[in-house]
């Protein structure tokens, strides 16, 4: 063999070798750089935990246990049998005992109940009569899927469990009338609950990536020395950072709503200016947030990361994909600190119900709450230096 084929092969073998030691040093510098990023990492390990757990436990496509608000105009044997039957179904729950018909309307329109029992007064003696009266159920079908089931349960659980207080006859036969009615959405129509929705989540989603990579685009740029060096405060930092994106999401709030009442045909029974002001407010909650993370995050890979840790539970536990009063008790308490829980109450409550800012003072100040905290710990987290 002559010496150039002998010192070619020896280069070919080099060249293999070098190719592995390169490509393991790489791998090598990678695994560093990830021990290094300890918030990317727990990224990796908490978005697949958090999916599978929120999945698992807090997600209910058959809510139970919803509640509830009767008006008793009569206090009977019959008629607390009734409600003990509807509480048997598992799928009500009474939280409320009103006294008029507007107290039990404001509930419907604020949210804090989904269904409404109207017992009327000499309720028992018609039914002793003969007269077949009427029992009353009003629900909140701005969400179906949380109505649907708990009214198709209404007659024939009702008429199992009076079988002790009624000889209701074989086959049965329901001594009374059930009227259900189905409010703000009689038609089960999807696209009336979804788009008032999509306003609250596509403002979410765009308003914090823009504010989370805030800082740190500062950072990587080199600007943010700049920025320090010159006599501002924290929290004129901050107004200077989340103003302009007020201005940019009302936008895309506004072209959203004309979208969904243009083409998809969603009402806007209630205040327009109350529907703008309010909106105004869940923007700026969601760019304190957003503002707060870039003040955590280190680059902007981290930012994003952080933003979308947020916003999956915000996708999840809010009731925009899944009815809010069918998750678990502890679902429900992370998810009242989430602004778009609270959003979605509001839009849908002002667009589908007209309601009015007295019905939504509970949201409102939730709201307000939670843009506060954000901005606080945002001011206080504000990096005077580089370092």
């Amino acid at each position: 063999m002559s010496a150039v084929d002998t010192s070619s092969g020896a280069h070919d073998i080099r060249e293999r070798f070098g190719f592995w030691r390169r490509s393991y040093a790489m791998v090598a510098k990678e695994f560093i750089q990830l021990r290094r990023d300890r918030v990317s990492f727990a990224m990796i390990v908490l978005i697949p935990v958090m999916q599978l757990l929120l999945f698992g436990f807090a997600i209910n496509t058959t809510p139970r246990n919803l509640p509830s608000a009767v008006l008793l105009q009569e206090d009977s044997d019959l008629a607390r049998s009734i409600l003990k039957a509807l509480e048997n179904t598992s799928y009500f729950r009474f939280v409320h005992e009103v006294h008029d018909v507007d107290e039990f309307d404001n509930l419907l329109k604020s949210g804090k109940v989904l269904f409404g029992v109207e017992i009327p007064r000499g309720f028992e003696r018609a039914v002793r009569r003969g007269d077949k009266p009427a029992l009353l159920v009003a629900a909140d079908a701005t969400d179906p899927v949380a109505a649907s089931a708990a009214l198709g349960s209404l007659g024939t659980i009702v008429q199992t469990a009076l079988q002790h207080d009624l000889y209701i006859g074989d086959p049965p036969l329901l001594p009374f009338e059930i009227r259900a009615h189905a409010r703000y959405n009689p038609a089960a129509a999807s696209r009336l609950n979804i788009v008032p929705g999509l306003v609250g989540t596509i403002l979410t989603m765009t308003m914090l990536i823009f504010t989370a990579l805030s800082v740190t685009r500062e950072v990587e740029r080199g600007t943010m020395e700049s920025l320090l060096s010159m006599p501002i405060k924290p929290v004129e930092v901050m107004f200077g950072k989340i103003i302009p994106y007020v201005l940019v999401g009302f936008i895309q709030a506004t072209l959203i709503i004309a979208i969904g009442v243009l083409l998809f045909g969603v009402p806007i029974l209630g205040s327009l200016a109350m529907l703008a002001a309010l909106s105004m407010l869940f923007i700026t909650a969601n760019l304190s947030i957003g503002y707060t993370f870039s003040t955590i995050a280190q680059n902007q890979l981290q930012a994003i990361q952080m933003s979308f840790m947020f916003f999956l539970p915000s996708i999840l536990l809010s009731g925009f994909m899944f009815p809010f009063a069918g998750m678990p008790v502890w679902a429900q308490y992370l998810g009242e600190g989430l602004p778009l829980t609270h959003y979605l109450r509001i839009v849908r409550a002002i667009m589908l119900k007209g309601a009015t800012v007295q019905n939504l003072q509970y949201d409102t100040i939730a709201l307000a709450t939670l843009m506060l905290f954000a901005m606080t710990i945002a001011v206080m987290r504000f990096r005077r230096t580089l370092d």
